[in-house]
């Protein structure tokens, strides 16, 4: 279903004023019946990043860290059961999986010799049994799965969702008998950048040339499309002219 510029932005304002919970997506979904829930989701984490992007610097302040973990200690304290976390991520407005990483980096300050290393941080939210604190262990385990736009458990959906459309766009491109070569091949051959296919023989779609197709699991608003092209597609096109995406 096509979506218009109008209706986007009707769906974007609405979500200036909703936090990021699977709650919110389900109110997005009644005012927004006739638009699926795939759509919904992947303009909802679209503008929620583009929010935290903006207000990021603000919670990564001295003043700001020793408040959220002064406050986590008090409490669990109260309640070690509470999800403490969560409502402080969402009283703050910061996503969850990123309060759970400050606190995280907080306790492991106060705990260690060294500083924790990033990739031990991202192990502890991959899997927070590796925490040595288990009531903050469920804490970040809580933020994890409430969390619908960051951490470990998005990142994993968001794999297996590009992985699962480039295996059907493959499907369909040798079920038309086009000619291709994809990611892995044309790595093989030595190029660095490389878009998901190429085409052997070039095809013609609504009047252009089609040379190579990139595939992208996700809503194409203005500011995506803009960081696709100077990221990924103006050197595919150098490389290969036409575009397809």
């Amino acid at each position: 279903m096509i979506l218009t510029k109008a209706q986007y932005e009707e769906i974007a304002q609405c979500l200036v004023s909703v936090p990021p919970t699977r709650q919110s997506l389900r109110k997005l979904k009644q005012r927004f019946p006739s638009q699926s829930q795939a759509t919904l989701l992947s303009i909802f984490s679209q503008e929620y990043q583009k929010h935290i992007k903006r207000t990021h610097a603000k919670h990564h302040t001295p003043e700001a860290i020793e408040s959220y973990y002064q406050r986590y200690l008090d409490g669990v304290e109260k309640n070690g059961a509470a999800p403490v976390l969560l409502e402080l991520a969402n009283e703050v407005d910061y996503a969850p999986s990123l309060m759970a990483r400050i606190i995280l980096e907080r306790f492991l300050q106060g705990h260690e010799q060294t500083p924790p290393s990033k990739s031990v941080i991202n192990n502890m939210l991959r899997d927070p049994s590796q925490i040595p604190d288990g009531v903050l262990a469920n804490q970040v385990y809580q933020c994890i799965v409430n969390d619908c736009c960051y951490g470990p458990l998005v990142d994993c959906i968001k794999h297996a969702i590009g992985y699962e459309h480039e295996v059907l766009l493959r499907d369909l491109l040798l079920k038309k008998n086009l000619s291709f070569l994809d990611e892995d091949q044309l790595r093989a051959k030595g190029y660095d950048k490389t878009p998901d296919f190429i085409l052997q023989v070039p095809v013609a779609v609504e009047g252009h040339i089609i040379h190579w197709i990139e595939s992208k699991a996700s809503f194409g608003d203005e500011c995506s499309h803009h960081a696709y092209l100077h990221g990924q597609f103006w050197s595919y096109w150098n490389r290969w002219k036409s575009t397809r995406n």
